[in-house]
């Protein structure tokens, strides 16, 4: 690839990422969404961060190393839901998630 194939590719990239980003923020902006829209919208953050979770564990080589490893980080994640439900806190998410994983694959 040349350097103008290069600059040309770039170029069309950041001015499509604008234009995605910034004209619906020109468009809507004065005005009032529908309730539902905005619940769906709220939805959005939840469900970007549970794909990227679920990415990360559920592999498609989740048991390729036996049951236990596999299970270990469905259990730590099962215990980070918990604590997640009951404190609402993400550092104790990440210090239950941190120490329960360690125990598990203690066991």
């Amino acid at each position: 690839m040349s350097w103008e194939e290069f600059w040309i590719i770039l170029a069309t990239c950041g001015a499509t990422m604008l234009i995605c980003r910034v004209a619906p923020l020109f468009l809507l902006k004065g005005r009032d969404l529908p309730d539902g829209v905005i619940r769906a919208l709220n939805l959005i953050p939840p469900a970007a961060f549970a794909a990227l979770v679920a990415n990360d564990i559920l592999t498609p080589g989740m048991f390729s190393q036996g049951i236990w490893p596999a299970a270990a980080i469905i259990c730590a994640s099962l215990i980070v839901v918990v604590v997640a439900v009951k404190t609402k806190s993400l550092i104790w998410c990440a210090v239950s998630g941190v120490a329960s994983y360690a125990v598990l694959l203690l066991i």
